[in-house]
C-alpha cells in the first residue's frame, strides 16, 4: 500500500491507518503515534503536510483516523479499547488543535483559512498564497474540517472520561468550540448566512475583500460538502456524565443563539440518541439534492470533487484586470495546478467518499429509516440515507470490479493491464479516478489512500460469509 513508511504526507497517512488497521491495528497506531512524535510534530503543535513543503496545511484528520482506528481495534479485541493509545495521541492533537486555533483564523470569528489544505486547484486562487490586495479567504471546508475535529475530540475525551472522570472537562471544552465554530458557519455579523446561500442551498468559500466586503465563491465543490463531516450522535448514557451534563445545561439555558443551530444536540430520538452536526434536517436534504444529482456531483463510480454543472457554466471572477475561470475537468488539470500534480476539478477521490459514505451512516444512525432522500435526484427513488451510502459503496466498488465486457473501469484503455496476466489481477491504488469513466489517475505507487476500498468491501464479505455460513448449517432460514 505504500511504497516507504510513513510516506510523509499527513492526512494521506491518516486514512491509510484505516485501511492498515483491517489487517494490523498495532502498525495503524504506531503510525498514527508517530506523525505526533517530537521528530515529526512542529514544537508550536503543527503537523507538517509532507516532506518538499513541510509549512504546507494538510485536512486534520488525525483525530478522526485516531478515532476510527481505535474502534475497529476494540472491535477485533472484543470491546476492549487502546486507550492508553487513544491518550497519547489526544494529548499530542491537543497542541495541534491549538496550533489551528492561533495561526488558522484571522480576528476572532472562528472562520478558518486553512490555505491550500492539500486540495490543490479546487479554488478559484491558489489558497496557499497571500491574496491581491491583502484580500483572504474564509473557507468553507478549512472551517468544517475544524468543527469536525472538534466533534472528533470531544468524542475521543468522552470515551476517555469513562475512565477518568478529569476527561469530562477537555469533552466539553471541544463541544464549546464545536458550537462557535458552527454559529460562524451560519452567520458573520450583519451576513445572516454565514458561508451559507440560501438562494444556491449550498455552502460556498468567502473571499473578505480590504473594504471589509465580502463575496461568495460560487463554485460547487466538495468545499461546500465538507461540512457533512462535521456530525456525531452520542448515546444517552454518555450524556449523563455529571460535569458535561451540567455544562452542556449550561449552555442551554446562556447561549440559546449557539445552542439553536445545532441539529437536536439538546434533544433525543426514540433509540436515546443526541445528534450534533451544523446542518439541521432542512439543509441537509438541501445538500444531498446536489450531491446526488448525476447532473452534478454524482458520478457512476463516486461523488465528483466538482459539479458537472461547470462544465456548461464555468465559473468566472474578474479582479483588478485579473481573470480567474473554474471549470468541470473529470480527469488530469487541463490548468495550471497551485498545490502539486491533483486535479480536484473533477475527479472522484477515494477519501472524501469514504467521509461522504461515514457521515451519511452516522446520520441514519440517528434520523433512521423514516429520514428519506431522492436517489438519484430526480428519479422518484426514495431511501434511507444507510441504502444511500450503500449504493455510494457500489458506484466506488465498481471501479475495481470486472464489468459485462470483463474490463475493470480503474484500468481505462490500457490493454496491457486490462488483459495481461500477469498484470490483470493486481490492481493499483490510484492517487483519484476520473469523474465520468473511472479511470485510475494521478499516483499509483505511493500514496495509497485509495486502499480504503477494502474497509468499504470488507462488510460485504463478512454479509456473503454469514448468508453462506446459514446456509450450511441452517439451510430452511434461506429457503
Amino acid at each position: 500500500m505504500m511504497w516507504r513508511n510513513p510516506w510523509y504526507a499527513s492526512w494521506d497517512v491518516a486514512f491509510h491507518t484505516i485501511a492498515l488497521a483491517l489487517v494490523d491495528t498495532h502498525f495503524a497506531k504506531q503510525q498514527l503515534e508517530l506523525f505526533v512524535r517530537e521528530w515529526y510534530m512542529h514544537p508550536n503543535g503543527q503537523l507538517p503536510a509532507y516532506e518538499w513543503a513541510l509549512c504546507d496545511t494538510n485536512p486534520p484528520v488525525h483525530a478522526y483516523a485516531a478515532w476510527r482506528v481505535y474502534e475497529i481495534d476494540q472491535k477485533n479485541n472484543n470491546g476492549k479499547g487502546d486507550t492508553k493509545f487513544l491518550e497519547t495521541i489526544f494529548h499530542k492533537l491537543i497542541i495541534n488543535f491549538t496550533w489551528w486555533v492561533n495561526r488558522k483564523v484571522t480576528g476572532d470569528n472562528n472562520l478558518f483559512e486553512g490555505g491550500f489544505l492539500g486540495l490543490d486547484n479546487i479554488g478559484v486562487f491558489d489558497r496557499g498564497k497571500v491574496l491581491l490586495g491583502g484580500s483572504y479567504i474564509e473557507q468553507s471546508d478549512a472551517t468544517s474540517w475544524m468543527a469536525m475535529y472538534s466533534l472528533n475530540m470531544m468524542r475521543i475525551a468522552l470515551e476517555l472520561a469513562k475512565s477518568n472522570n478529569v476527561y469530562e472537562d477537555m469533552a466539553t471544552k471541544f463541544f464549546e468550540h464545536f458550537l462557535y465554530i458552527a454559529h460562524a458557519m451560519s452567520q458573520m455579523g450583519e451576513n445572516a448566512e454565514g458561508l451559507w446561500c440560501e438562494e444556491d442551498q449550498f455552502y460556498y468559500d468567502m473571499l473578505k475583500l480590504p473594504d471589509n466586503k465580502c463575496m461568495k465563491l460560487k463554485v460547487r465543490s466538495i468545499v461546500g460538502l465538507i461540512p457533512l463531516f462535521a456530525v456525531e450522535v452520542l448515546d444517552h448514557e454518555l450524556l449523563s456524565m455529571p460535569a458535561f451534563r451540567i455544562r452542556l445545561q449550561w449552555f442551554l439555558e446562556h447561549r440559546p443563539e449557539l445552542a439553536d443551530l445545532v441539529s437536536h444536540w439538546h434533544e433525543k430520538n426514540k433509540e436515546d440518541r443526541h445528534l450534533l452536526s451544523m446542518l439541521r434536517g432542512h439543509r441537509l436534504k438541501k445538500i444531498l439534492k446536489r450531491m446526488l444529482d448525476e447532473a452534478e456531483f454524482l458520478s457512476p463510480f463516486g461523488i465528483r470533487a466538482l459539479s458537472k454543472y461547470h462544465e456548461q457554466n464555468p465559473f468566472e471572477l474578474t479582479i483588478m484586470d485579473t481573470q480567474f475561470i473554474v471549470n468541470y475537468e473529470p480527469g488530469e488539470s487541463e490548468t495550471e495546478l497551485f498545490g502539486g500534480n491533483s486535479n480536484w476539478r473533477g475527479p472522484v477521490w477515494m477519501p472524501i467518499n469514504f467521509l461522504i459514505i461515514e457521515s451519511l451512516q452516522r446520520f441514519h444512525y440517528f434520523y433512521g429509516d423514516d429520514f428519506k432522500v431522492e436517489y438519484p435526484t430526480g428519479s422518484g427513488n426514495l431511501l434511507t440515507l444507510r441504502q444511500i451510502s450503500e449504493e455510494l459503496s457500489k458506484r466506488l466498488i465498481k471501479l475495481f470490479v470486472k464489468d459485462e465486457n470483463g474490463n475493470r473501469p480503474v484500468a481505462g484503455s490500457n490493454e496491457k493491464i486490462q488483459r495481461d496476466p500477469n498484470f490483470s489481477n493486481y490492481i493499483l491504488f490510484h492517487e483519484y479516478f476520473h469523474g465520468d469513466n473511472g479511470k485510475g489517475l494521478g499516483a499509483s505507487h505511493q500514496t495509497g489512500w485509495s486502499g480504503l476500498i477494502a474497509k468499504l468491501i470488507q462488510p460485504r464479505g463478512e454479509e456473503i460469509q454469514a448468508v453462506s455460513t446459514i446456509k450450511k448449517f441452517k439451510p430452511e432460514i434461506i429457503n
